[in-house]
């Protein structure tokens, strides 16, 4: 699959658009219908194209990343360590202080309650200027 650069002069979520439909398979699918949960949890997120590629959702910081891989769709949780995950959402980069990842294989749903409450608490999280970070350079 080519790398989309922002060198066309596209908008973030033009890029990820055309992510959605190079991929073409179960994983654009799943990256499409992550990204419509992602904003009916917070219409106010903002889509953003980093690192060469990657499909970014943003509100006063980083919420999550969208990767694709040719195995898994993985959604990285900037802050993840920090929020709360009763449905246990979270299955992957667990061994970290900061990050949390789901990482989705093809044909598995993930629990859209779940998920669009990971996105407001991680929104809130970074809307309250009380992360871990804030507090360590505070003391």
């Amino acid at each position: 699959m080519k790398k989309l650069g922002v060198s066309q002069g596209e908008s973030a979520s033009e890029l990820i658009s055309k992510r959605i439909a190079e991929l073409g398979d179960w994983r654009g699918e799943t990256l499409s219908r992550m990204r419509k949960l992602i904003k009916e949890a917070d219409p106010a997120v903002v889509e953003e194209w980093k690192w060469m590629g990657t499909p970014v959702w943003s509100r006063d910081g980083i919420i999550c990343t969208g990767e694709s891989y040719k195995k898994v769709v993985k959604l990285t949780f900037a802050k993840g360590a920090a929020l709360k995950d009763p449905a246990r959402l979270f299955n992957s980069s667990l061994d970290g202080n900061v990050r949390r990842a789901i990482d989705i294989h093809e044909g598995e749903e993930v629990d859209e309650t779940a998920f669009r409450a990971l996105i407001r608490q991680a929104v809130a999280l970074n809307t309250s200027g009380k992360s871990k970070a804030a507090k360590k350079t505070k003391s």
